[in-house]
């Protein structure tokens, strides 16, 4: 199931639905433990389409993914590096990316998220499938001219519109089979298999399960491939993959 929310033209309220051919069935409850369909169904054309969810928490892993298979570590680090993004700077497929005052561009970074489904707390890597539930595509915007000369990320991944996420939330999705993709102004830059990450997305969940809890609605960036680059206002960068859809975002200065 795709799971979507959006709002109907002139109307603020938020609404969630499944995509389906003939339009989002619209649906009431929680998507992490009940819900039920209305009687509404929606034209995806007469619709505005926002971020799938309001994350929790936002993880993301650090250089996560080598250009071929004969470059893969035999020996993993054993302490990954991972960083902590705002809720605040996450925005739907559509809206702009605002690029922060002082700087002329910033960097995209095309992703497969995890949608944690419910609460998870020290398991291991066999267990990681029954947590989650589904996948979106992330674009984690990293301005690294905000980089601190000792190493830390922090204000570099946090500016307003530095989280893309969408444009839906995947629950049928095979991640083993998944290819992460980006197109700058429609030239293809990124095109990467999950399989070149260097911990894998079950480990890095079950890792992070071991030192915090958690719970549905927490999101996890799980890397981004080789081929990111720096965009300037007036660019569009497109990040993909195939069984979620296409996250499209135009770029502006701040």
């Amino acid at each position: 199931m795709k799971f979507a929310r959006f709002r109907r033209e002139n109307d603020e309220t938020i609404l969630q639905g499944i995509i389906t051919d003939g339009g989002i069935k619209e649906i009431k409850g929680d998507i992490f433990s009940e819900w039920e369909y209305t009687d509404s169904m929606h034209p995806v054309d007469e619709v505005t389409i926002l971020e799938p969810l309001v994350p929790r928490h936002i993880i993301g892993i650090g250089a996560n993914y080598v250009a071929k298979t004969d470059d893969l570590p035999s020996d993993l680090p054993n302490l990954p590096v991972f960083f902590y993004k705002p809720v605040s700077s996450v925005i739907g497929s559509g809206k702009p990316i605002k690029i922060p005052n002082k700087i002329n561009e910033v960097k995209f970074e095309s992703e497969l998220a995890v949608v944690i489904g419910k609460h998870t707390r020290n398991i291991s890597e066999e267990e990681v499938t029954d947590h989650i539930f589904g996948y979106t595509v992330a674009n984690d915007v990293t301005a690294p001219q905000y980089f601190h000369e000792s190493g830390y990320w922090t204000v570099g991944k946090s500016f307003d519109t530095f989280t893309p996420l969408g444009p839906y939330i995947e629950t049928e999705l095979d991640p083993d089979q998944v290819t992460v993709e980006s197109y700058l102004n429609g030239d293809r830059k990124q095109a990467s298999a999950v399989s070149l990450m260097i911990i894998s997305m079950r480990k890095m969940i079950a890792y992070l399960s071991n030192v915090m809890t958690l719970e549905p609605g927490d999101v996890i960036l799980t890397g981004s491939p080789i081929g990111a680059e720096m965009m300037r206002s007036g660019d569009e960068i497109v990040c993909q993959i195939a069984g979620i859809g296409k996250l499209r975002n135009s770029v502006e200065q701040a």
